[in-house]
């Protein structure tokens, strides 16, 4: 399944508003998913090679802001129990294998 040119739009800003609530650079979100700053900046302009990896980010986005008690900005194409996508591997995404 593929996202529509404005779902492409949508989603980067929404990945990208997340990241700016969040406060963490770069380098702290790379760390904590286990992967370099490039897969993490590929991940939020929606240049990835698996389609699970913004799924990963969205949800570990969502935990920060969760955490922090910041509201996340909402998503609009990103929604929805992963598990029942039948074209996503909720595995990868369970543990948070990303790039």
């Amino acid at each position: 399944m593929s996202l529509t040119p404005q779902e492409v739009t949508n989603t980067k800003r929404e990945l990208q508003e997340n990241f700016k609530r969040t406060g963490l650079s770069l380098e702290q979100v790379a760390q904590d998913l286990h992967t370099t700053t490039d897969v993490i900046e590929d991940t939020l302009n929606l240049s990835v090679h698996y389609i699970e990896d913004p799924w990963i980010l969205k949800n570990y986005l969502e935990d920060q802001l969760d955490d922090h008690g910041i509201t996340p900005y909402p998503f609009t194409a990103l929604v929805g129990d992963y598990h029942r996508q039948w074209f996503l591997n909720s595995h990868r995404i369970d543990q948070k294998e990303i790039g």
